[in-house]
């Protein structure tokens, strides 16, 4: 067989082409609900961290520490096959989810920590100084001036999450790469696996590229 009908077998890829797009589907709902649950989670984390009673600091240092040590793999297959021991059982989609949102909080509590330490002292006296409570500033002075500093890096985390998306296929989630896998089983030939990995490519470059503009826009501003 040549490169092409071995590589990218336009039979092949006509025939697993459904399959593909419902695990794209698949792909995208499950980063969807991952990057929302783990920024959500990253912000009140981060936020004990900064300014909770010592023990609850240390406690979200330790959890942070902890899922950003951890590769997602380990913390996966903990939560779908070692749970179940413990007489707690997930299905894969709650486990993909849930193990996906955990690691992504760990990420984002640190850029938001980073983004909010960032941002003057003074900002939070001049806000109480003008009779701001404490959440009040922190949602209408700091956080406006942090996301400069948070973004790009948050844009990054999510990039780097939308990948790991295809680890859920070893607790049998059919996402993309689920699906490319068993296609390839199917018709004993790789073009569906070239396939998915193409699709990552055109979903992936444009984020990529645009956390770059963000990093050098951010850097513009701080230069000012």
């Amino acid at each position: 067989m040549t490169l092409l009908q071995t590589f990218f077998n336009s039979d092949v890829m006509r025939a697993c082409l459904p399959g593909l797009l419902r695990g794209l589907i698949n792909t995208l709902l499950l980063s969807a609900m991952s990057i929302t649950a783990g920024i959500v989670a990253g912000l009140a984390i981060s936020l004990v961290r900064l300014y909770a009673p010592r023990l609850f600091r240390l406690l979200a240092i330790f959890y942070i520490d902890m899922f950003r040590a951890m590769p997602m793999l380990v913390v996966l297959i903990l939560i779908y096959y070692a749970l179940p021991f413990l007489g707690i059982r997930f299905s894969s989609w709650t486990s993909a989810v849930l193990a996906f949102a955990i690691v992504m909080s760990a990420y984002s509590a640190e850029v938001f920590r980073a983004g909010i330490e960032g941002v003057p002292k003074g900002q939070f006296e001049s806000a109480a100084a003008l009779g701001l409570p404490f959440l009040s500033a922190l949602r209408f002075v700091v956080l406006p001036q942090a996301l400069r500093v948070i973004v790009p890096p948050m844009t990054g985390n999510c990039v780097s999450m939308f990948k790991d998306t295809s680890l859920a296929s070893t607790v049998a989630l059919p996402e993309l790469l689920n699906e490319a896998t068993n296609a390839q089983a199917l018709y004993a030939n790789p073009s569906p696996l070239i396939m998915a990995a193409v699709i990552y490519v055109l979903l992936l470059w444009p984020l990529v590229r645009l956390v770059s503009v963000l990093e050098r826009r951010a850097q513009a501003a701080g230069n000012r």
